[in-house]
């Protein structure tokens, strides 16, 4: 496996002015409606607002109990990194081969480790007034302006995250208890074969859970992405019929298209096309009914080229290539949005898949198509939504997250930060 990580190191960036308000999340209802038709169902989508969804309603900082991928792990050293996930603050420090992460606060006055230095291996100590804390077990072992027989080492502590590498990427666990595998929450086909991948990450505006409805929304791509350079030369359908299936493996929803039109005569208008007499026509409406594919991806018998699952990663399988996107929950305004393109592939094709990947491919794909994905993600407001036949796979998202018994990240007020 072979990392390409193309942009600089940033910083956690603090939140930034919107240009509207954060909009709290509405009450949840007492019950689900009594009416089966009120509620929302395949075909039918939901109303204005979210409380046919109080979990998704209720979900801004995102599910507890998962990994998610916050940095790639050769970025980590051994100066703290601050980062914010589901809205905790951590600190990322390396101590030889291992990443350490800590609660970024320290519990004397409240300032953030992330600002302090590295005094003695295996510890930080905070910036204010030295107190030292080991960043295995985050137990507090000196305080430096109260001398080495300081009464309250052993006393106090500061909270710690499971922490895992994996694919180049530093993962952290937010939840309770002892974590499951880091494996259960990376998909099977990057853990079971050799590959080569070029990858991105940047934090973005808005809410990750309207990434992640951008990531699977069924319409956007024929319209939204038409004017995209990636696509300049490949026809985009003009308007489909989509049912969502889940898959019996990973619990993936993957969108089926049954059927693809090209253009479409609107009666009154005219017809409204997407083909150009320079576009190519596409590849076929899965990836496993392409003449040509990777072995890899034919084994993996998809149905359709799209597939979301919990907590918020999406994948686009083309015959070639795979493309993969996580949602990864900063704060109520912000996602980091972890893209990764994997080829399955080893010797010169994978020698030359990195070259295109540096030369063309991270600014024409992870560049400026998903940043128009970024755009309509910082610009949306909802809800209140109107939905319409093509949302059905962001009901039947929802849906999925509705059933599924989640536990949702609450925001820390008080004492608990």
């Amino acid at each position: 496996m072979t990392e390409i990580a193309d942009q600089p190191a940033q910083p956690e960036p603090a939140p930034a002015a919107r240009r509207r308000p954060r909009r709290a999340a509405a009450p949840a209802p007492a019950a689900r409606p009594a009416d089966p038709a009120a509620a929302p169902g395949e075909g039918e989508p939901a109303g204005q607002d979210w409380s046919s969804w109080p979990t998704y309603n209720a979900a801004t900082l995102g599910f507890r109990n998962y990994w998610y991928p916050v940095e790639w792990a050769r970025r980590v050293g051994r100066k703290p990194m601050p980062i914010t996930l589901l809205g905790e603050q951590i600190v990322l420090v390396r101590e030889g081969d291992k990443v350490r992460a800590l609660h970024d606060r320290c519990p004397h006055r409240g300032v953030p480790l992330s600002l302090g230095r590295r005094e003695f291996d295996g510890t930080i100590s905070c910036p204010y007034h030295g107190w030292t804390f080991d960043t295995e077990s985050g137990k507090l072992c000196a305080v430096i302006t109260d001398g080495p027989e300081s009464p309250i080492c052993g006393k106090v502590s500061v909270r710690t995250y499971p922490i895992e590498e994996r694919l180049g990427l530093v993962w952290v666990y937010v939840g309770d208890g002892a974590p499951p595998p880091v494996e259960r929450d990376i998909p099977s086909e990057l853990l079971e074969n050799p590959f080569v991948m070029g990858g991105r990450t940047d934090i973005r505006d808005g809410n990750w859970r309207f990434a992640a409805e951008n990531g699977f929304d069924e319409g956007h791509a024929k319209y939204l992405h038409n004017t995209a350079l990636w696509r300049l030369f490949k026809v985009m359908p003009a308007w489909n019929k989509t049912r969502v299936v889940e898959s019996e493996k990973d619990g993936w929803l993957i969108r089926v298209q049954d059927e693809v039109h090209w253009e479409a005569d609107f009666p009154g208008l005219g017809t409204w096309t997407n083909k150009r007499w320079w576009k190519r026509m596409p590849l076929p409406d899965a990836p496993g009914k392409a003449a040509d594919i990777n072995p890899v991806i034919k084994e993996m018998d998809l149905p359709g080229f799209v597939s979301i699952r919990l907590p918020g990663l999406l994948r686009v399988a083309y015959p070639h290539f795979i493309h993969y996107e996580w949602y990864v929950p900063v704060d109520a305004d912000h996602v980091r949005y972890v893209q990764i393109m994997v080829r399955f592939e080893q010797g010169l094709k994978a020698s030359v898949f990195k070259a295109k990947y540096v030369s063309f491919i991270r600014w024409l794909f992870h560049g400026q198509f998903t940043g128009q994905d970024a755009w309509m993600v910082d610009v949306m407001d909802a809800p209140p939504e109107k939905l319409y036949r093509p949302d059905l796979s962001v009901t039947a998202w929802r849906r999925l997250i509705e059933r599924s018994g989640l536990k949702v990240q609450r925001e820390k007020t008080g004492l608990e930060r």
